[in-house]
């Protein structure tokens, strides 16, 4: 367990008033000393107390350095009585969690989880000085002391995630639909904490991808075929994946997709009908898909959620199967120019792989290729032919063109621009918190003030 922080906390906030003068240092204490001094029990969740430390340690949390943290005593009140309701619902689900004899929590998901965070945190710093000294003033007193936090904090949140998961799938989970006043109400209390609105837009593409010819698809077919049957002998899939997969993303991770969903975007509808009709353990015959031929292995399974391997094999394609690419996409923008329907020509030729329509999407995050195609293109209008490269891989770049639907300037936010992402995220909360209610009328709730 993570040591007491509540005077860590107190220096932390110390020193960010200082620096910026926002508040006095006299006032920082006087808004922190009380709590922080002297630990104490603030709720009690079953047998579990919670501390008011980990309150504190909710604090730096959400307000590093104190950049946001609430400048009155009504505020801080306010925080931390929304901080120890937060607590004790997150407790309750960890003690269902805990009593559900189902829901099992591998060491090495945490330690996956936790690497990646270590990795990101690390990253922000220049130097590994800089790095160590952030993590004291946080209360850490070395790399493994965060390490160990982070992991118990992580097997937390997977046992939470775990519950709710499973709650889902068996139906006990009544969805709870938002009003239009909850919603409206939501983006005016917390508009100011939605970004700006950057230049964005909506299009559709047509995307063609080089055809590989009936004799180069034929070898892929039989090198997939040779590589399953060494697998079926025995051979380790992973190791196989790291030495033949043709899918950058993955074959360093001997394949691995990790988990995945039914419906989950870009992903063919062939491989995923196959990856959700195999056993664990068992590898399967070779599905062909939009991008090659694919050896699929699932390693475990949950309700509508699958973890899976893959070995990709591509046929191999050539300059005169991009030449045939590129001949068809011309002849395709020119019959759209001269007014035939996008969407049937779309139906027919866009690779299955790619998207066929992005959404509101910023202008500034588009790849280099999309950003030079669309300068200047007017609603209603189609760019000019533009091609995207796999990296290292220029004879299989595919060739697009795209029509744009809608341009929306940059701004502030609007309510119409986030009512879908406030109802959905409402929505999992209210679900959630009716959850939580049945769960804490079967235990003991004791929140203390004073």
């Amino acid at each position: 367990m993570r040591p007491l922080v509540g005077s860590l906390a107190l220096a932390a906030l110390l020193l960010f008033a200082e620096r910026s003068g926002a508040v006095s240092v006299a006032a920082a204490q006087s808004r922190i000393a009380a709590d922080s001094v002297v630990d104490r029990i603030v709720a009690v969740v079953g047998a579990k107390a919670i501390l008011a430390s980990n309150i504190e340690e909710r604090i730096l949390q959400q307000f590093p350095q104190g950049k946001g943290l609430p400048t009155t005593p009504e505020g801080l009140r306010a925080l931390r009585s929304d901080l120890v309701r937060a607590l004790v619902n997150e407790e309750l689900m960890v003690q269902a969690a805990e009593k559900d004899t189902s829901i099992k929590i591998l060491p090495d998901d945490i330690t996956k989880s936790v690497d990646l965070l270590v990795k990101t945190t690390r990253s922000r710093f220049a130097s590994e000085e800089e790095y160590r000294k952030d993590l004291r003033v946080s209360g850490f007193g070395t790399p493994d002391e965060y390490r160990n936090w982070l992991s118990e904090q992580q097997k937390r949140t997977l046992m939470i995630r775990e519950l709710m998961s499973k709650q889902q799938s068996a139906g006990k989970l009544k969805p709870v639909a938002p009003t239009e006043k909850e919603l409206r109400d939501y983006f005016d209390r917390n508009h100011e904490q939605f970004p700006k609105r950057s230049a964005a837009l909506s299009f559709r593409q047509i995307i063609v991808a080089p055809p590989p010819k009936p004799d180069a698809k034929a070898r892929a077919l039989t090198l997939a075929d040779s590589i399953l049957q060494e697998v079926r002998k025995g051979a380790d899939f992973a190791a196989a994946a790291r030495r033949f997969s043709m899918d950058p993303g993955s074959k360093d991770q001997g394949g691995s997709l990790g988990w995945m969903r039914r419906g989950t975007p870009n992903i063919d509808s062939r491989f995923e009908e196959a990856a959700f009709s195999l056993r664990p353990g068992v590898v399967s015959d070779p599905v062909e898909s939009s991008f090659g031929y694919h050896l699929i292995q699932v390693e475990r399974t949950q309700p509508a959620e699958v973890q899976v391997r893959h070995i990709l094999i591509l046929p191999a394609v050539d300059s005169t199967d991009a030449d045939s690419a590129f001949r068809a996409i011309a002849k395709l923008r020119e019959l759209v120019v001269a007014g035939a329907s996008f969407d049937s020509l779309q139906s027919g030729w866009t690779d299955r792989a790619e998207e066929r329509s992005v959404d509101d999407f910023p202008i500034e995050n588009l790849p280099q290729a999309y950003t030079d195609a669309l300068n200047g293109i007017e609603v209603g209008k189609v760019s000019q032919i533009f091609k995207l490269d796999p990296p290292g891989d220029p004879v299989r770049g595919k060739f697009a063109f795209v029509l744009v639907t809608k341009r929306i300037p940059a701004g502030d936010v609007r309510y119409e621009d986030v009512k879908e992402e406030i109802r959905n995220g409402l929505a999992d909360q209210l679900t959630q918190q009716r959850y939580i209610d049945k769960l804490r009328r079967a235990t003991l709730v004791e929140i203390r003030t004073g």
